[in-house]
């Protein structure tokens, strides 16, 4: 599981490459400006959240602890922070709903070559009071992990000799899986339409061992296409977010066909290898749409200095994957509100290191890229 969490496609250099682009920042601080204590909170879609921050949507989240996405959505509503939640989660959008009923529930979306499912996981969403769905765009086809393929990664996981060695080295990580709920793509099990194949049905889907990357290959939609965007338009009534965009033409045409904003990401490096950090991209998307557009960051942020590395570049928000999943292997619910505390105790200390009374006085001024 820590190599699913840790790793990514092909040789990782995409990886590598937004953690390099953050390193590279420079900070320029502007002293004799006292900070006591300083304003994190920041305005999204007209709604003030507690800082720059929003938890991205990850897949075999209970895989990696049993309180899985319950865990992350209480800690994410406990901060007055958005959680996305995964269509390849292990949780359903009704039991994110009851677990943090006061919190602000995001749903990330694949879409699938099956409109009634499709169809049937936007009503779910709406009916669980979800305000925003986020359309991830950058998955035609699964990205290649090299490490994931060593490890046999499926769920359940395929218990090998190697995997049993494995789980034999972390016995309470083990007992976890063994005594609580099955693991299973939760939104996805037992909705029509999932088993049997054909046009209407996705083979491979009936409840049994489901193999990533043939999940991958039946939930993912390889002519993904502008018409698919308009039909989400039409069919989803709140804020709708583009995720995968990496140039401000794309930028520009899914903003133009109805996204209320765009997230660069570039999958934290898990899907085409060899993209450009989304560091570097985020100052030509964010001229490209002007000040009044909203747009986010994904992809590399672990550090509560990057977060004000990316605003000081021109994004609303930030979104954070591995760098909460850590937290959730090492200690389920307590692990993410460590790690939480810790990115807000960063942000909050760099902000009074350079003289910034709030996040809203981040500038572009305020950092240079070598």
């Amino acid at each position: 599981m820590f190599d699913y969490v840790d790793g990514a496609a092909d040789a990782e250099l995409t990886l590598r490459r937004n953690r390099a682009a953050f390193a590279a920042v420079e900070f320029v601080p502007e002293y004799l400006s006292p900070v006591d204590h300083p304003d994190l909170s920041t305005r999204l879609f007209g709604r003030e959240i507690a800082m720059p921050l929003i938890f991205a949507p990850t897949g075999y989240t209970r895989m990696m602890h049993h309180e899985g996405e319950a865990a992350v959505a209480r800690v994410a509503a406990r901060h007055g922070l958005p959680y996305t939640l995964s269509t390849v989660g292990t949780s359903t959008v009704e039991d994110v709903a009851a677990a943090a009923p006061g919190g602000e529930h995001w749903f990330q979306l694949y879409l699938t070559r099956n409109e009634r499912l499709n169809t049937e996981l936007l009503d779910r969403a709406l009916a669980a009071g979800f305000t925003t769905v986020v359309l991830t765009v950058d998955t035609p086809v699964a990205g290649r992990h090299p490490k994931d393929m060593r490890n046999g990664l499926t769920i359940p996981p395929s218990l090998t000799l190697r995997t049993l060695f494995g789980m034999a080295r972390y016995p309470s990580w083990a007992l976890n899986k063994l005594t609580t709920a099955p693991i299973t793509f939760a939104s996805l099990s037992g909705m029509s339409g999932m088993s049997g194949g054909g046009a209407s049905g996705v083979s491979g889907m009936s409840g049994d061992t489901i193999d990533a990357v043939r999940v991958a290959d039946v939930v993912f939609e390889p002519t993904l296409s502008y018409q698919h965007l308009a039909w989400l338009r039409a069919h989803w009534p709140h804020r709708l977010l583009v995720k995968g965009i990496l140039g401000p033409r794309d930028a520009r045409r899914v903003v133009e066909a109805g996204a209320d904003g765009v997230i660069v990401s570039n999958h934290g490096g898990r899907q085409l290898d060899r993209t450009p950090a989304t560091l570097t991209v985020l100052p030509e998307i964010r001229e490209e749409l002007g000040p009044d557009a909203t747009v986010i960051l994904d992809s590399g942020v672990t550090h509560g200095q990057d977060i004000l590395a990316a605003r000081a570049l021109g994004a609303d928000a930030v979104m954070i994957g591995r760098a909460y999943l850590y937290g959730l292997m090492a200690g389920g619910e307590r692990g993410v509100e460590r790690a939480v505390t810790i990115l807000r105790e960063e942000y909050a200390r760099s902000l009074q290191l350079l003289g910034l009374k709030a996040s809203a006085a981040i500038a572009r001024h305020h950092l240079r890229m070598p």
